[in-house]
This record gives C-alpha cells, sequence and structure tokens, in this order.
C-alpha cells in the first residue's frame, strides 16, 4: 500500500492508496511515502480544498468497512460542501438508527474525502468527531465551509 505524507493547515495528513482506490487519510505523518498519480491528485484535492477552490471531491474510494458502514460513508458523500446532516436524518434515509450512524461516522478512514465532519447532532449540536483534536477539527472544518455549530 502506498501513502503519501504531506500539511494542510490542520496538521500533517497520510492518505493511502490500495490497488488505485484511495483507502485511508490518517492525521500524523506517516512511516512510509511513497508518490503515485493517484496520491498526488488526492493531495492537490485536499489542499485544494483547504483553499476553498474544490467543493467536491473526485477520487476513486474503497474504504474497508461493512456493508452498513459503506451505506452511511456513501450517504455522507452526498452532502455538499457547507451544509450539514445529522445522525438522526442519515438513519432515517438507511432505516436505521442514529447511534448506527454515529458508529459509522466513527470508524470512517477517509475523513474530509467522506465528509463525516458534516454530520451533527440532534438541534444543531456538534455531536463527536473521531479526528485528531477531536471537536476542535471538527468545528475548524465546519468554519471553513462557513458553517457555524452549537455546543
Amino acid at each position: 500500500m502506498a501513502q503519501l505524507s504531506f500539511n494542510t493547515p490542520l496538521g500533517s495528513l497520510t492518505v493511502s492508496e490500495d490497488a488505485g482506490y484511495i483507502v485511508a487519510l490518517d492525521w500524523g505523518w506517516g512511516r512510509d511515502n511513497h508518490e503515485t498519480p493517484l496520491l498526488r491528485e488526492a493531495r492537490a484535492q485536499v489542499n485544494a480544498y483547504f483553499d476553498k477552490t474544490l467543493f467536491v471531491f473526485d477520487l476513486p474510494i474503497n474504504p474497508d468497512g461493512t456493508a452498513y458502514q459503506k451505506r452511511v460513508w456513501e450517504e455522507i458523500r452526498r452532502i455538499p460542501y457547507g451544509t450539514t446532516a445529522s445522525y438522526g436524518g442519515i438513519a432515517q434515509a438507511l432505516t436505521s438508527g442514529p447511534r448506527a450512524v454515529g458508529g459509522a461516522c466513527g470508524r470512517n478512514p477517509i475523513p474530509l474525502i467522506v465528509p463525516c465532519h458534516r454530520i451533527l447532532a440532534s438541534q444543531g449540536r456538534i455531536g463527536g468527531y473521531s479526528a485528531i483534536d477531536g471537536l476542535d477539527t471538527k468545528r475548524a472544518l465546519l468554519a471553513l465551509e462557513g458553517i457555524a455549530v452549537r455546543g
């Protein structure tokens, strides 16, 4: 599996590729870096996102997860830049429960590209976020997209 680390306004990120698909985006600097055309494109798109010039990621992804988690992640990818959805709303769309959606969000291996930071708790509260620095990172990503949250 090839990976590429780079700096962003929120710190170092490492994006990983396997068999022509992005499979992970991790906070921090990876140990083994090997650039590929896809990883360079992923870096360019992430940088463009932070520069506010890219609003939809266009990368082939193949996150490792259960069938249910993949359904949640696909639903999350449909949330447009600058907007949010709720755990309950996603759950309703999938005939599921909000806690199950929250669990899938917490296991999302490709944050930003699968923008789970756009999922809020009921009544517009911030909810949770499993990335480095947790809710501070979620607030920063939402603020970048022009979204103000409570809590």
